[in-house]
């Protein structure tokens, strides 16, 4: 858990330092939508080649954590270098994103083949760990603010390389790792013919069409609220760490409330909600009441990420014993493809429509994932 919230605060090291890169470039125009695609399209890129090489279940786990955690940090530090073309930052925001596809779900990994009972449990306790990772930046930004912003570049890498070593060193094989075979096609899209591995990936992309855009549309939200409310007077990288951070405490209370209720029920419910909350965002957008918002984004924040664990948990319950790594790199592949889609469409309509509304449009997913659910109850 420690090494999954050390190397994953690489995510959204760029989105932190945003408003540096866009005072170093400031004629490009997207950065945030960009930034965040990019790490997202190297993340896919990744898990795609880990899928079809079937790397999580030939290789040990671990070794494969070390190796992509070291890689990901000096990546992360290349964005450093005295570079002058935007195009080669996303370069490297990409190649980073390309090596957490050997972290997130080589974690997850790590932990089906410890737990077979409570699996459920672990992985709301690591996708809690990563959530935090997510948001660290954000608190490291706060911290260095009288400093340059290429130390939050340099906090995340050396985290990023403890975590590596630490996987390396403490975490061997678990008691219940399954050799991996070769490579099927057919074989892992198969696993999409089992009804309940179905219903669980297609409300794991309905999940991700919402939190990821959540998650970095955030600091905008958090600007246009100070900017429409005079006396709101909020910090935007305060608020974002501890928004999203707040979600490692629901992953962490959805896994243990998984042990005594079913998943897909708790998955459904905690959707649910996520789902409302984007449905209701302009109301709070628009309320004169700071604490109200931030009572809401919170709940938000809570809800948004409750189901991780639990969808996880899901697939790799119903995945093909020999296929397990591979299944659910797969699925994180095209969560995270549903991603890019939801970032770039609220990153265009915000341009076309008053921006209090646009964050309705993520409704779409959870209602999507909601009914997956339900249809197969």
């Amino acid at each position: 858990m420690l090494s999954q919230f050390l190397c994953t605060s690489l995510w959204f090291a760029g989105n932190a330092i945003l408003f540096d890169i866009i005072k170093k470039f400031p004629g490009e125009i997207n950065l945030l939508a960009n930034l965040t695609s990019m790490v997202q399209f190297g993340f896919i890129s990744g898990t795609l080649i880990f899928a079809f090489s079937a790397i999580a279940d030939i290789f040990s786990p671990s070794k494969v954590f070390f190796v992509c955690g070291i890689a990901a940090a000096l990546f992360n530090l290349c964005i450093c270098l005295q570079v002058n073309d935007i195009h080669t930052v996303l370069l490297f925001r990409f190649l980073t994103g390309f090596m957490l596809a050997g972290i997130y779900p080589i974690g997850m990994k790590i932990a089906a083949d410890y737990f077979k009972d409570g699996l459920g449990k672990s992985l709301g306790f690591l996708v809690g760990a990563l959530v935090l990772g997510t948001a660290f930046p954000h608190l490291l930004k706060m911290f260095t603010r009288k400093f340059s912003w290429q130390y939050v570049i340099y906090a995340t890498s050396a985290l990023s390389g403890i975590g590596a070593c630490c996987i390396l060193f403490f975490v061997p094989n678990g008691p219940f790792r399954v050799a991996g075979q070769k490579f099927s096609l057919g074989s892992c899209f198969g696993a999409f013919k089992n009804p309940e591995f179905r219903a669980a990936a297609f409300g794991y992309f309905g999940h991700m069409w919402e939190l990821y855009t959540f998650w970095a549309f955030l600091p905008a939200m958090l600007i246009l609220y100070s900017q429409t409310h005079a006396n709101a007077g909020l910090n935007t990288s305060l608020f974002s760490f501890l928004i999203i951070a707040s979600g490692s405490i629901s992953c962490m209370l959805g896994g243990i409330l998984s042990q005594k209720f079913e998943a897909k029920k708790l998955a459904t419910i905690a959707l649910s909600i996520s789902g409302l909350c984007c449905i209701l965002s302009p109301i709070f957008l628009f309320f004169e009441n700071t604490y109200l918002f931030l009572i809401f984004l919170f709940c938000w924040g809570l809800s948004g990420t409750a189901d991780s664990p639990l969808f996880s948990s899901l697939v790799a319950k119903h995945a093909p014993e020999r296929l397990k790594g591979t299944s659910l790199t797969l699925v994180n592949c095209i969560g995270f493809a549903v991603t890019i889609i939801s970032i770039q469409t609220i990153n265009i309509l915000s341009k076309e429509m008053n921006s209090h509304y646009i964050y309705t449009i993520l409704a779409l997913g959870p209602a999507i994932g909601v009914f997956s659910l339900i249809k197969k109850s």
